[in-house]
């Protein structure tokens, strides 16, 4: 199953302050970890909502809004893709990680719906469409 890993962002990680050396060390070991047992797919930080814009849909209309925005604790500060066994799995490894902020922090893990999930619904034509843009997203 896969799996996106969510570091929630903190105020000094929307303020722009940059973790310290020794932490971007030990995530940086925790990544090739992952990478060497096979399981994270991608993976990075993101900068501030300062530097972010959203785009509320209505109807046919469309409205950007520029960050930053509010409520910190709803944003997230990086994320990882992982290729899990089950969601006991994906916890075990997020406990084995290394505080990704300072002080205080969350980490928010979440299944990725697969097209097995969308059976139901889904028509040869819609498949279709879904498998020639995985092909080019994966390079194939």
């Amino acid at each position: 199953m896969r799996v996106m890993v969510m570091v929630k962002a903190t105020t000094d990680s929307e303020a722009g302050i940059m973790p310290p050396t020794e932490l971007l060390e030990a995530m940086g070991k925790y990544n090739e970890e992952l990478v060497n047992a096979g399981i994270m797919l991608a993976g990075d930080g993101l900068k501030p909502s300062v530097n972010g814009k959203r785009i509320a849909f209505d109807g046919p209309g469309r409205t950007v809004i520029d960050g930053p925005f509010a409520e910190t604790k709803e944003l997230v500060a990086g994320y990882w893709m992982w290729e899990v066994r089950d969601m006991d799995e994906a916890v075990a490894w997020v406990k084995r990680c290394p505080n990704p902020m300072p002080g205080y922090s969350e980490v928010e893990i979440r299944p990725v719906f697969e097209m097995s999930d969308f059976a139901a619904e889904m028509t040869p034509e819609v498949e279709a469409i879904h498998n020639r843009v995985r092909d080019k997203t994966e390079g194939r």
